[in-house]
């Protein structure tokens, strides 16, 4: 039975990683979950320098999820590079890299800087404001994403994947963009824009007003997006938007992801990532699957 996939040259040994933010850069949870296990880890974002992020209150849970405002918080490559790195590299699983930045300096001097580090693929978060550009995410707008990806991908020493917004009007158009501008893959999709108001202490849930809302609510889009995507581009899926079981996993696969990504669902279950590698294995073998790729896509 074979579980192995391939991103953009890099292949894991199962199709599971965890999703940036919900996993700091591993050391939080290697204590409670076996990280050998995992195809991939994915760290929280990383700036060119620490962010502090967003004013508390900044999580709030919802009906079947979550919204957070957290706001990227994270110490900056130079930690990162010092600490999480070799923290991670202890592990037989792959190390992608998220980052994150305010400007396209920003993300560049980043990815200038991860070139020179053992890390496998890099995920840009293009999710995070555009301080330029009155503060649009560089993920709204395909010329900007276009502008953002062609320079990334001219600085990067490894393979560059796109994490896509699904705040927008025809997700297939980022995607589009994404590819011809030179991303090796892409991830989708990243939390949706939500709200919650606390209504006996009439005030909004998070200091932020609005947040990115993300759990199991939002595994529907997500799938629905996914599968959009599949059709309009040729470079390989990260799936991810509220996977909390093998089966939530095959089913993305089936929409034509290659790999997908856990996040809300270790918040209440630490062992989430672990459990759904087992599941999918389990699927296998329930239905006589002897290779995880030939269900990708296989829905039409």
């Amino acid at each position: 039975m074979n579980t192995a996939v391939t991103i953009a040259g890099v292949t894991w040994k199962n199709p599971v990683t965890v999703a940036s933010g919900t996993f700091g850069s591993g050391a939080e949870y290697a204590e409670l979950v076996d990280l050998n296990a995992l195809g991939a880890v994915t760290s929280k974002g990383v700036a060119n320098v620490p962010w502090a992020g967003n004013p508390t209150p900044r999580i709030a849970e919802t009906y079947g999820g979550m919204i957070n405002a957290v706001g990227l918080q994270n110490p900056g490559i130079d930690v990162f590079a010092k600490r999480d790195i070799p923290f991670l590299k202890q592990y037989d699983t792959k190390i992608i890299v998220n980052v994150c930045g305010r400007s396209i300096e920003d993300y560049v001097e980043v990815v200038e800087r991860l070139g020179e580090e053992p890390v496998d693929l890099l995920e840009i978060n293009v999710s995070c404001p555009n301080v330029k550009e009155g503060g649009i995410a560089f993920g709204q707008d395909p010329k900007a994403l276009s502008e953002i990806t062609k320079a990334v991908k001219a600085a990067a020493k490894q393979s560059i994947i796109m994490k896509l917004s699904p705040n927008v009007t025809d997700i297939t158009e980022m995607a589009k963009a994404a590819e011809a501008a030179g991303s090796d893959a892409l991830s989708l999709i990243n939390t949706i824009t939500g709200m919650k108001i606390d209504v006996h202490r009439r005030r909004f849930a998070v200091a932020n007003k609005t947040g990115g809302l993300s759990g199991p609510a939002i595994k529907p889009v997500a799938v629905r997006m996914v599968y959009q995507v599949a059709h309009a581009v040729k470079i390989p899926i990260i799936g991810m938007g509220g996977i909390t079981c093998g089966e939530d996993a095959i089913e993305f696969i089936m929409a034509g992801a290659t790999a997908v990504s856990v996040g809300t669902a270790t918040f209440r279950d630490a062992e989430a990532p672990v459990r759904v590698v087992k599941e999918i294995e389990d699927y296998m073998r329930r239905y006589q699957v002897e290779d995880i790729n030939d269900l990708r896509g296989c829905v039409e």
